[in-house]
Formats: C-alpha cells, sequence, structure tokens
C-alpha cells in the first residue's frame, strides 16, 4: 500500500507489521483542517487493505495530539450546508472506518486531544495517554452538538453518567483521571506513551492474526450497535453549523472571551 499522496499524515513501516501513523501540523498543534479531516476518514480503508500492515499506532507530532477542529476550518462551515453535509459524510467515514478496520489500531495520545482528535484517540481498540494531558469534547462551548465520536464511545467507556458530566460542561479531563474513569486504557508518563503504544502494537502484530481481528469484530458490536446514537449525534452536530451560536462560539474562541450565545440570550429574554 502506497500512502504517499496523504499530505498531513504521515506513515512509518516498524516491525511485526506495525505501522506508525502520525498526525503532522505540529505549528497548529495537529488541528483537524479540511484536508486532515479528509485524510483521517479514508485513511482506515487504506489500512484495511494493506498487506504489510498488522497493527496500526497513531500519535501526534509535537506536544499535542490533536487541539480538535481548525478554527478557520469551523468558521468556513458555519452556514453553508454542502460543506457541513461534506463534514457529515467524512465523520461517518472516520468512525464506521475505526470501528470496522480489521486491523487493531493502538493510539498514542501524547498531549492535548479535543474534539476531533478525540475520535481516533478513544475509538481506537487500545488507547495509551499521557498522565498530564487533557482529553475533551469541546463541541458544547463552540455552541454545537457534541457529534463526532462522543455520543457513541463515551457512555461505553466510562459510564453515561460520565458522559453526560464532560459532553454537557464541555470540561477536559486528564491523562490519569481518564484512566481512572475507564475512558482509556492506560495512562503513563508522557515520555512513556509511544514506547508503550509501539510495544503494545508488537504484540497484537506478531500474534495469532485471525484470532485478534475477530475478537475486535466482536467487541465492536457493542460500538455497532450504538450506531444509531452516532447518526443522530453527527446530524446534530451538523445542523448546529447552520445556527447563529456557532459563529459566536467560533468568534469568543478567537477573541479568548467568554461566548455570549444568541440561544442563551433569547431564552432569558422569553422568561422575563
Amino acid at each position: 500500500m502506497d500512502y504517499t499522496d496523504y499530505q498531513q499524515l504521515t506513515f512509518e513501516r516498524r516491525d511485526n507489521g506495525v505501522l506508525l501513523i502520525t498526525l503532522n501540523r505540529p505549528e497548529k498543534y495537529n488541528a483537524t483542517d479540511e484536508e486532515m479531516h479528509g485524510e483521517l476518514a479514508r485513511v482506515w480503508h487504506d489500512v484495511a487493505k494493506d498487506p504489510q500492515t498488522r497493527a496500526v499506532v497513531v500519535t501526534g507530532a509535537g506536544k499535542a495530539f490533536s487541539a480538535g477542529g481548525d478554527l478557520a476550518m469551523v468558521e468556513r462551515m458555519a452556514g453553508d450546508h454542502d460543506a457541513v453535509a461534506h463534514m457529515l459524510d467524512e465523520m461517518s467515514e472516520m468512525v464506521y472506518g475505526i470501528v470496522n478496520c480489521d486491523k487493531p489500531v493502538v493510539s498514542a495520545i501524547n498531549g492535548v486531544a479535543v474534539g476531533a482528535g478525540t475520535v481516533v484517540g478513544l475509538l481506537a481498540d487500545i488507547s495509551i495517554v499521557a498522565e498530564d494531558a487533557k482529553i475533551g469534547d469541546g463541541h458544547v462551548k463552540l455552541g454545537v452538538a457534541a457529534g463526532d465520536h462522543a455520543a457513541i464511545i463515551w457512555p461505553l467507556l466510562a459510564s453515561l453518567a460520565k458522559a453526560k458530566y464532560y459532553l454537557l460542561t464541555g470540561e477536559m479531563v486528564t491523562g490519569a483521571e481518564a484512566e481512572r474513569i475507564g475512558l482509556v486504557s492506560k495512562a503513563l508518563p508522557r515520555d512513556q506513551v509511544l514506547d508503550e503504544a509501539l510495544r503494545v502494537a508488537d504484540v497484537l502484530g506478531s500474534g495469532s492474526q485471525k484470532a485478534i481481528r475477530w475478537t475486535k469484530r466482536a467487541l465492536n458490536s457493542w460500538v455497532r450497535d450504538a450506531g444509531p446514537i452516532f447518526d443522530q449525534s453527527a446530524a446534530y452536530e451538523m445542523l448546529s453549523f447552520m445556527t447563529p451560536d456557532v459563529v459566536e462560539g467560533a468568534a469568543a474562541l478567537r477573541e479568548k472571551r467568554a461566548p455570549r450565545f444568541p440561544s442563551a440570550a433569547a431564552d432569558a429574554e422569553e422568561a422575563k
């Protein structure tokens, strides 16, 4: 399999059929713009067809895993029906691509993982995170519903109560706390994260391939059963991009201030 047409993902082949994929926009903390989002959507199909790959490790270049969606991309999408519809298709490709890829995926969450970045980080079959990393789904703080991976996987991993708390408030969780509540597989000091992820992938790549892949397929039936929840949440997220709240959310982030969402102001006025 030739991965040379990818621009924002880099690929390194390791022993025992391990493929190391790196999100490579370190100057933007690996935030996902349209190009990276598209590459993260289609790469799982290529990995599934790649006869040389038996296990995958995904990490981020530099200090971050991924800082979520690029703010400029968010501003371009706001109110643009065609862009929103295209993003909805890619979002489904990304989520179902990871779930249905028969090769096991290990995430090495080496730093902050927000929004789109956590799709890969938490939907990976095994997630290794830095103890001091911050993980979160900040959609509500932007003014959009928590779509992507959040509604489908957070309740399965960390309980419905924890999922509601973090997804409704948009608060971040540390890697150490994420391990405690079951959101990730293992938390380690930052300098050990990638080595441990590669070690785990080495075990998976040298193990019984049919046994490992069929076990992944069976376990991911839990996730596939929750597919309608993902489809609904993703549609709500994209619908949110057609509201004025997302315009205000993006402006507030860019101006580093608290948002003044029009929907909250309207409700307050109506309550008078």
